[in-house]
């Protein structure tokens, strides 16, 4: 059909066909243009996709919060905040690294998704808390407490109560428990204050744990499980000397280890207790904090746990952490030496540097490698990052009363 023509010659239909060409032209971009500007929106509120190996949380203990951190970067990523009581915090991860479980002294037990940043779950579980465990497998979470005395199993996605374990010693009394810790095949073990028990938990089925007890001592205050799994030991606060496990043992019992440490010596009044998840094993030994003594023990693990050797340090250690290669212990000490920390060379067992980094020195936690260590200084409000070769202050971050740093390389670790 022919073209209408109009005055001037122009042809009406052929305009008609090109504006309408160019009107669909321009709708199609305005619809790419509007999708390209919701897909950079999205973009803005999705979290930055990345892997969780060098993130962490350093507690803010006073205003009952976490900063989320990186160690690659050595930056703080975000604040999660509505976590209660921190005043003794503790943390453990999931076995991807991308949730932390944050133990109140409230009793608080909360979920926080690393990647968002955010807590996702949270429990008011007990009264009085102290710590917890995840088991092996990553499904459960363990927490234990101080009042009342027991401990309780979660599920690890949702936090769901799976089960409640008073801690009632042969005694008949209720006991504080302390040195919870996970073990290989799905168990965990756990120390109890006032009846002077080691516990030995089969959580396989944690709607129906099952438990064997064991005699330990007077009070046991804190315990470790060394990396490979096999050994449980306890601090006894209330006599010289440590109750040690076989966990390979068909049958455990405890046994005392170092038991005439301190004997004769005239101990010195204890401002902080020594926190034995935090011991060290370096060089095939045990280096251990000496209770009311400015020292820290060596044992010799594959020669009984006697005593090999002592290393006189500038107060009483709290912290005694061994580097990942084992060839460095540092060490921090309670009040009124919380301000030093000292580096020990396993190699030569001497002490080779002293550092006065900050005042209140609560914590420390190496990179996943060990090139760096993050220093908690709780009296000057932030946290100081060494270079473990040089001694070089790396970076400072703020902090608002920053105790426990925790790296979710613990992850992967017994114990942690």
């Amino acid at each position: 059909m022919a073209d209408r023509k109009t005055t001037g010659g122009h042809t009406a239909g052929r305009i008609s066909g090109d504006v309408f060409i160019l009107s669909g032209a321009l709708r199609r971009l305005g619809l790419a243009v509007a999708a390209g500007a919701l897909a950079m929106l999205a973009a803005c509120a999705a979290p930055t996709q990345r892997g969780t190996g060098d993130l962490g949380v350093v507690i803010e203990r006073a205003a009952g919060r976490v900063q989320v951190v990186e160690t690659t970067g050595m930056t703080r990523l975000a604040i999660v905040e509505g976590l209660g009581d921190l005043s003794h915090a503790s943390v453990v991860f999931s076995r991807d690294g991308r949730y932390a479980y944050v133990f109140g002294r409230d009793g608080g037990l909360s979920r926080v998704d690393l990647l968002t940043a955010r807590v996702t779950h949270r429990v008011m579980q007990a009264g009085n808390s102290i710590g917890g465990a995840i088991l092996q497998d990553g499904s459960v979470v363990a927490a234990q407490n101080y009042a009342p005395g027991g401990i309780r199993l979660f599920d690890a996605a949702t936090l769901e109560p799976l089960a409640d374990i008073p801690a009632i010693g042969a005694d008949g009394r209720r006991s504080k428990v302390v040195g919870l810790a996970d073990l290989p095949g799905r168990r965990l073990a756990a120390s109890l204050f006032e009846s002077g028990e080691i516990w030995i938990i089969d959580a396989s089925d944690p709607r129906h744990p099952k438990s064997d007890r064991l005699p330990a001592g007077k009070q046991p205050y804190d315990a470790l499980v060394t990396p490979d799994g096999r050994w449980y030991l306890a601090g006894l606060f209330g006599e010289d000397g440590l109750a040690l496990v076989d966990l390979w043992a068909d049958r455990p019992v405890a046994r005392k280890v170092l038991s005439g440490y301190g004997r004769g010596e005239a101990a010195l009044p204890v401002y902080k207790m020594p926190h034995l998840r935090g011991w060290a094993m370096a060089q095939g030994m045990a280096w251990l904090p000496a209770i009311g003594h400015h020292e820290v023990l060596i044992a010799d693990t594959a020669n009984g746990w006697k005593q090999a050797g002592s290393v006189p340090t500038a107060g009483q250690p709290v912290f005694v952490m061994a580097r990942p290669d084992g060839r460095q212990v540092w060490v921090n000490f309670a009040y009124p030496d919380n301000g030093t920390v000292q580096v020990i060379d396993t190699a030569t067992r001497k002490v080779v540097r002293t550092l006065q980094p900050c005042k209140g020195v609560l914590h420390m936690e190496f990179t996943p490698k060990g090139e760096a260590v993050w220093l908690s200084c709780r009296d000057d409000n932030r946290v100081e990052v060494y270079d473990t070769a040089t001694f070089d202050r790396l970076a400072t971050l703020p902090a608002d009363n920053p105790s426990g740093i925790f790296f979710t390389v613990r992850a992967q670790r017994f114990g942690m």
